[in-house]
């Protein structure tokens, strides 16, 4: 900064400039007075010697005082006699030098003397034609009229005044140049002084705008800048405060938008985001990845979003709108911000359906499919019974094999509405396990001998392996025995003649594991994550045939997990599946 823009130049210029304006308004003041002064004592001494001079001659003509006096005066004062005609009784040998009688009589001025018998003063300047030659002085000049006739002239010259008005001003000139120089160091001084405070308070201002609250102005007096510096320091403490709230406060905001599950946009009014919370920043990467476009920068929007702030910046009300992308959808709800009575931008929650919408679909299909799962056997038992009722069949084998066909529906029905309560049940939690210490060996042998018959007519070969020690675990043996027989069940129902089902038992470090692996048809990829759904047979390797009700893997995965364990399965499409459980160690 340049120093006359300075607090402390534009003091010390003002400061200076007042001094000199003051300075020289007295140099000229007391100048004028001096010169005034000089000038009306030289005036009062040559008229008080010009009538002195012109008693004594109208009393005696014939006196020698005034001439004696004439002679004695001194030696800037010129003295002259001169009768009516204008010729000269005396004169003294300055006036001579001083004055041109000639022009003296025909000036109009002290012609009056002479003609008006009036006493006639007039300073004449250096250039005056009254003087004999020109110089650089003013003279004082009276004129006094003599009864007898004629007239007295005094002249004295200015030029001791003026000497001592030039040396007046020159000790003044120093004198002021001295009060500049003391005054130039009081102002630096002063203006240091006072300065000094608010420069630090301008130091501080940076770093308050830096955010560093903990500087203080230092208060070196109690007047009113110490006031200010106090002030100052109070209102850094303030802001400390406030700043520290409203950190707080952006903190818990940020926290609150980052836990929550739904996302969040905040848009300004030209539908620049503003701020965002990470679901809202997976909606968005998913939304530009949908439309094979670059990742999104901060401040873009996509473009359907960027219609529904249109629309809500143009309607003024709050807008809704579904987005599915891919297995995803999401419902947007649009709502617009206000600053007083003009809309200064918008907000966006960004809910995801996705598994709102699965379960309602889930529960429709399970509607559906429960509905059609107990359509089938009751329409058999209907067909079959109007068939008895109607006397069509005319044999006993007949009605027998009728009612035999009656008996099996009534059995599929029963264990269809079973299996629905016990996954019910399971859901719910409120199974109770019947834990107890099962011998490995005996259970797995168990297994095994209930398939051999079935593996036999298929020509399946069933086996189990042990890849470690086991002896004993703690599980339910009835539940445990339902997953297994229907994963084993699967497996041989979906495995071709000449293919292999193996069972695998192997402990862990942490829990037992269990592994049904097969060579049969597989599941296709994009069937794997609902095969553990119920009902769901979109594909043949899920479907278990007219005895089959579609709730087996679901039952199966609910036991596993009521043990406290998982169930998982990995497939490759027409070259087997393997189903893995996994039980943790449990205590009785």
């Amino acid at each position: 900064m340049m120093f006359w823009k300075s607090v402390v130049g534009k003091l010390w210029i003002s400061i200076l400039l007042l001094v000199c304006f003051i300075l020289a308004f007295l140099i000229i003041l007391l100048t004028g007075y001096f010169e005034t002064y000089y000038k009306k004592l030289a005036e009062r001494d040559v008229e008080k010697q010009a009538l002195h001079i012109a008693e004594l001659l109208d009393e005696d003509p014939n006196s020698e005082i005034p001439y004696y006096i004439a002679r004695n005066t001194s030696s800037d004062t010129a003295v002259a006699i001169m009768n009516e005609t204008g010729e000269t009784w005396y004169s003294s040998d300055s006036i001579d030098e001083q004055i041109s009688f000639q022009k003296l009589l025909a000036d109009q001025d002290f012609s009056k003397a002479m003609t008006n018998q009036e006493m006639v003063m007039k300073v004449v300047d250096s250039n005056s034609q009254l003087l004999s030659e020109a110089n650089d002085y003013e003279y004082v000049m009276i004129a006094v009229p003599l009864q007898a006739g004629g007239i007295v002239v005094v002249s004295r010259s200015l030029y001791q005044a003026q000497v001592t008005s030039g040396k007046m001003v020159n000790f003044i000139f120093i004198a002021a140049m001295f009060a500049v120089f003391l005054t130039t160091i009081f102002a630096f001084f002063l203006s240091t002084r006072i300065t000094a405070p608010l420069r630090r308070m301008k130091e501080m201002s940076f770093q308050l705008g830096q955010g560093n609250f903990n500087e203080k102005v230092s208060i070196v007096s109690k007047d009113e800048i110490g006031e200010l510096a106090r002030a100052f320091n109070q209102m850094g403490k303030q802001l400390q405060v406030h700043m520290t709230a409203l950190k707080e406060e952006k903190e818990q905001l940020y926290s609150i938008l980052s836990s929550m599950a739904d996302g969040v946009i905040t848009l300004n009014q030209n539908g620049d985001i503003v701020m965002t919370n990470p679901p809202a920043d997976r909606l968005l990467s998913l939304w530009y990845a949908e439309e094979e476009q670059d990742t999104y920068e901060d401040s873009q929007l996509p473009e359907g979003l960027l219609e529904l702030f249109r629309k809500v910046v143009v309607q003024e009300t709050k807008q809704i709108m579904e987005v599915d992308l891919g297995k995803a959808n999401w419902v947007i709800v649009m709502t617009p911000l206000y600053n007083q009575t003009k809309i200064r931008g918008a907000v966006a929650v960004l809910r995801d359906m996705t598994e709102e919408r699965l379960l309602d679909k889930m529960r429709k299909d399970f509607i559906a499919n429960v509905s059609h799962e107990l359509r089938t056997p009751m329409v058999m038992l209907q067909g079959y019974s109007e068939a008895i009722l109607d006397d069509i069949a005319s044999t006993d084998e007949e009605k027998k094999e009728l009612v035999q066909i009656i008996y099996d529906e009534s059995l599929r029905l029963g264990r269809l509405v079973n299996e629905l309560l016990d996954l019910a049940r399971m859901e719910s939690g409120k199974v109770q396990l019947n834990l107890e210490e099962v011998r490995i060996h005996e259970f797995v042998e168990k297994i095994i001998r209930k398939f051999q018959g079935v593996s036999k007519e298929k020509n399946i070969t069933l086996e189990a392996h042990f890849y470690n020690i086991i002896y004993s675990y703690v599980f339910d043996l009835d539940r445990m025995e339902q997953v297994l027989t229907n994963l084993i069940d699967n497996a041989m129902r979906h495995t071709e003649a000449g293919g292999k089902v193996e069972l695998g038992i192997e402990k862990l470090e942490k829990g037992l594991q269990l592994q049904v692996t097969d060579t049969g048809s597989g599941i296709p990829k994009e069937d794997l994550p609902f095969v553990f759904e119920r009902f769901y047979k979109a594909d043949k390797a899920r479907t278990r045939g007219i005895s089959g009700t579609g709730l087996g893997l679901a039952i199966a995965r609910n036991i596993v997990q009521t043990h406290g364990g998982e169930m998982k399965v990995s497939s490759e499409f027409g070259e087997g599946t393997t189903f893995t459980v996994f039980l943790p160690y449990r205590k009785l």
